[in-house]
């Protein structure tokens, strides 16, 4: 189940790289990518007989996990992806953890070790590595690598407030719902607004069946993804993380034809290498 869902969370990078590939922009792939995660969660819950209302008091909250949960960090991977080769995306996205421990002792939720320091270190070498001249094919590309390591960091965010916080007593299949229907309410008007709303009713081809693909694929995968943690612990699942960016770049070199430098190689085993020294021991706790 870990190879499973580790790559079908690795198969949406490329995927995202083939929805921007014939000029599709931001704002109307997020909205249709959360409007068909509504509607394909929504069944799920019905059919489990689980609620669909948001509790008026929390819409604070689904507006939050909506805003850096998706709508910030996906307008900045989708413009990453239209410089950057999809497997390199994928590389930092796997920044989350490093970038999560120094969030988390700020906010006083985990603890300082010379080793998780270690990890950190290992892993920003590793950026100093994808950022070389030569480690992408072109040079200029280099100026996109910031606004991809901006998702992580949105998602590093994300995963210590809810650490820090909680869910105010909300499943996290609930929390998902929610905030991808609140990231479909914001997403339409700025789609529309923007000039980026995307017409289903337009001659189909690889993008817009990619965009499908991917909602789908995350709604699937996420559910899974609750469920191991539920049967094999947090601590278990989160190696999941090492699974994701290794298919994410297996799939894009399937999918792409996508071919890396060895400074592209060699960076995506430092930040592995990091993700390991960052990532909480077995007796430790992860957040929920």
């Amino acid at each position: 189940m870990l190879l499973v869902l580790g790559s079908g969370w690795g198969i949406t990078m490329p995927l995202a790289k083939i929805a921007v590939s014939e000029g599709y922009q931001p704002f109307g792939l997020i909205f249709w990518q959360q409007a068909i995660g509504v509607v394909a969660l929504g069944l799920i819950r019905v059919v489990q007989k689980k609620p669909i209302t948001l509790p008026p008091k929390l819409l604070w909250f689904f507006l939050l996990i909506a805003l850096i949960g998706t709508l910030i960090p996906n307008s900045f991977s989708y413009q990453a992806a239209i410089h950057l080769p999809a497997g390199v995306v994928a590389v930092l996205i796997s920044l989350v953890p490093l970038l999560a421990f120094p969030i988390a002792l700020g906010l006083g939720i985990d603890r300082f070790t010379g080793l998780r320091l270690l990890g950190i270190v290992t892993g920003g070498v590793g950026v100093i590595l994808l950022v070389q001249p030569d480690s992408l094919p072109d040079p200029a590309m280099v100026l996109w690598v910031p606004v991809a390591i901006a998702a992580p960091f949105c998602y590093a965010c994300e995963g210590n407030i809810v650490s820090k916080w909680g869910t105010h007593g909300l499943g996290p299949g609930h929390v998902l719902f929610g905030a991808s229907l609140i990231g479909a309410i914001l997403a339409l008007p700025l789609a529309i607004s923007t000039g980026q709303f995307i017409d289903p009713r337009t001659d189909w081809g690889p993008p817009e069946y990619a965009i499908i693909l991917s909602a789908l694929v995350h709604v699937a995968v996420y559910t899974g993804y609750v469920w191991l943690i539920g049967w094999a612990g947090s601590v278990f699942a989160a190696q999941i993380a090492y699974v994701v960016t290794g298919t994410g770049v297996i799939w894009s070199m399937i999918l792409l034809s996508e071919r890396y430098s060895g400074w592209v190689w060699a960076a995506m085993l430092l930040i592995l290498a990091g993700m390991a020294l960052v990532q909480p021991r077995q007796k430790e706790t992860l957040a929920p």
